[in-house]
């Protein structure tokens, strides 16, 4: 009886591994939802649409993206998270919603780590530091150095408390014992207003929004948050190159779905979107929006979202950041 036991538990395990299997040789069979937790226009915005196109064109099954916006993409998110476990909705993450959430918001309804499977890592966005053209500093060195002569004198912007550009300023304050005032916006595009017109004297924030006027001489970038420098910035240093060893601050994009999605569905988008990544054409066109590809295991972009919400901890706690 035992032995006839065992022999179907076996059976039993044997049909579900080849039921999974059959499931992601098929998959997929119907559109596919990519949730966006922001509005339409947005670098996710973007991110999810190159990479949507590429699995339809591969596919030729649709990938619908569903604009759902609302709480710093706490909404959305949470939309992902109790859908069905079948790889027709996923999320298009990033930085903030995967691990910035979980210390700004005390009861965020979802998390990051137990509701989701991670799936790709699909890209970075590197900040760059830029002042207004009256700031007597031409490197990092020399901002630390005029922020600490003068405490609290120099106001930075952000697109809003607890936006990416908030949390990497707070964490150059943090790295180089700075001070400085923040004045947060209701998006990037008022703070570079504000910065172009001198009502603000720094910024640290995604390439794409600021490249136009550094390249017309109407602002100044003093470093990069990467740990390499930008193709389209080569003259720039990195943080790190300032003397801030270590430093990165960089925007992370990556696409998520609910957890209990089955692995073979998990591992076939994951094979599919880094043979997009790779690429030249996708490789061209998030370069043209200031991201760099990061093809890579779904477990490694799983370790960089839990190192992220650790990283970003004592951050958002030292910088006494609060939600808009």
């Amino acid at each position: 009886m035992i032995k006839i036991a065992i022999s179907a538990l076996f059976m039993g395990a044997g049909s579900l591994f080849f039921t999974a299997s059959a499931l992601a040789q098929n998959y997929p069979t119907r559109p596919i939802r990519l949730v966006v937790p922001f509005t339409p226009g947005g670098s996710t915005d973007i991110l999810a649409r190159a990479v949507g196109m590429e699995l339809t064109k591969a596919w030729g099954q649709p990938v619908v993206i569903d604009n759902v916006p609302g709480a710093g993409g706490a909404i959305g998110a949470d939309k992902v998270a109790k859908a069905p476990a079948d790889g027709y909705t996923l999320l298009m993450g990033h930085i903030g919603t995967l691990a910035v959430n979980p210390s700004l918001y005390p009861k965020l309804p979802y998390d990051p780590v137990k509701d989701f499977a991670p799936v790709a890592w699909v890209a970075r966005v590197p900040n760059v530091l830029v002042v207004h053209p009256s700031v007597k500093a031409g490197n990092v060195r020399e901002l630390v150095a005029l922020a600490k002569a003068r405490p609290g004198s120099l106001n930075y912007g952000s697109g809003g408390n607890g936006s990416a550009a908030n949390l990497a300023t707070e964490y150059f304050k943090m790295q180089t014992g700075t001070s400085l005032l923040h004045i947060p916006y209701r998006g990037t595009a008022p703070a570079v207003t504000d910065l172009l017109g001198g009502q603000i004297q720094v910024l640290f924030t995604g390439a794409p929004a600021v490249m136009g006027q550094l390249k017309n001489g109407q602002l100044r970038a003093l470093a990069v948050s990467s740990p390499q420098r930008l193709a389209v910035l080569p003259d720039v240093p990195t943080v790190a190159e300032s003397g801030y060893k270590d430093f990165e601050a960089d925007q992370w994009y990556g696409v998520v779905a609910p957890t209990g999605t089955p692995a073979a569905i998990v591992a076939r988008l994951n094979t599919q979107i880094n043979l997009a990544l790779n690429t030249p054409e996708l490789k061209a066109r998030l370069s043209s929006e200031g991201a760099i590809a990061t093809p890579t295991a779904p477990e490694a972009f799983g370790k960089l979202i839990q190192r992220e919400i650790e990283r970003w901890k004592p951050v958002i706690q030292s910088g006494r950041v609060k939600a808009d």
